[in-house]
Parts: structure tokens; sequence; C-alpha cells
């Protein structure tokens, strides 16, 4: 099993930035991608970043390319979404996710909540 838990998240206004981290805890990690979700009100989950908690490429959004940035602290098991030139289309529960699956993550972290303001 692994827990995720989430914080970070806010009100903000256009073109602010802000931090989002994942606390991860449970089994080993190290095969895992680590990704970020988001979910705006009234669309399906959606797929924003994502990396390999052992390192490598990592995986954008097109609508997110250039303004937010995954990384990762393995001696603190954490992994964080920088986000940068924020819209208010950007607002939504971001969701942090872990499996070996990218694209269909097993683990699910309870969510935050970003509002970005006009």
């Amino acid at each position: 099993q692994v827990q995720l838990v989430e914080s970070g998240g806010g009100l903000v206004q256009a073109g602010d930035s802000l931090r989002l981290s994942c606390a991860a805890s449970g089994r080993t990690l190290s095969s895992y991608y680590m990704g970020w979700f988001r979910q705006a009100p009234g669309k399906e989950r959606g797929f924003v970043a994502a990396t390999r908690w052992s390192g490598g490429p990592t995986y954008y959004a097109d609508s997110v390319k250039g303004r937010f940035t995954i990384s990762r602290d393995n001696s603190k098991n954490t992994v964080y979404l920088r986000m940068n030139n924020l819209k208010p289309e950007d607002t939504a529960i971001y969701y942090c996710a872990a499996g070996v699956n990218v694209t269909a993550p097993a683990y699910w972290g309870q969510g935050t909540q970003v509002t970005v303001s006009s």
C-alpha cells in the first residue's frame, strides 16, 4: 500500500505561483511513476504531469508545459508541482497519484483545491 497526502493548495490571483507537495509513505516507490492529475468542476479528472520516482524524463500535459514543473525529493519521500503563471482555467482539485502505469495510477491522494481568480 502507498499513502499519499497533498498540501499547498489555495486561492491565488492569475499570474501567481503555487507549489503543491505530495508526501508519500508505505511500500517502496522506486519502480513507480509519480504524477499529478486535476479535476475541474463539471469535468473529468485529467493528467497534468508525471515523473518516475527513480528519475528520468518528466511528462506534462500540453496545457501546462512551460508553466508547471514536477520534481521530487527522494530523501523526503515527497513530490512537488511548481505552478507558475497560474490561469483561471487551472482552477481544479489537484490529486497526487502513484503507480507502475502512469496513465492508470493505483494510488491516489485526497486532493488539494487550487483556485485562481482573474
